[in-house]
Order: structure tokens, then sequence, then C-alpha cells
């Protein structure tokens, strides 16, 4: 049985208590979601724990550096990053492939 509401990868979410978060990993056999809150922390959630927590959608944040724990003068290399879609679209394409 599918999470709901069904996260996906890279989509952003707050949860009750006001923390930012991103789902990073999702094992549909296990039925688990792997979070990484906005400050990087990793959590894993089952299905009803996700349920539980009613999380709300909302925009990733302006600064998505957060998580990466890196300067902001680090971040100048970072103009390719803004092409996310394609390389994530090849990684689909290469899951699907292997499936």
């Amino acid at each position: 049985m599918p999470i709901e509401p069904a996260p996906r990868i890279g989509d952003w979410y707050r949860n009750s208590s006001g923390e930012s978060f991103e789902i990073v990993a999702q094992d549909e056999e296990d039925e688990t979601l792997e979070l990484q809150y906005y400050d990087g922390t990793l959590e894993e959630l089952d299905r009803e724990t996700w349920e539980s927590m009613r999380p709300q959608p909302i925009a990733p944040p302006e600064d998505w550096l957060g998580p990466l724990d890196l300067a902001r003068e680090d971040s100048q290399d970072f103009e390719i990053w803004s092409e996310t879609d394609d390389w994530l679209s090849e990684l689909d394409r290469l899951d699907k492939s292997q499936g």
C-alpha cells in the first residue's frame, strides 16, 4: 500500500513543529521514507509515522545549501546545479531501465 499523501523524492515539507525537510529516498518494499532536515539531519520514517505527522508541502527554501554544510563563498561553483531537472530525469531513466 503506498504512503499517503504520496511524497516524492525532492519534495519539501514542514512538520507540525515548523521544521523543514526534503524527501531524499523512498523504499517502497519496506514502505519507508528518508528525510533530510534543513540542518542536514537524516531521519527514516515508516508509513504510519509519516501519516501521523501530517506534513504540509512547502516550496524549497531559497537558500538550498543549508543541509549541504557549505560556506556561502563555496557555493559560487554551484551554478551548474541550476539544471537539476536534467540530471534528475537522467537518473529516473536509469532507475527505470534497471527495474
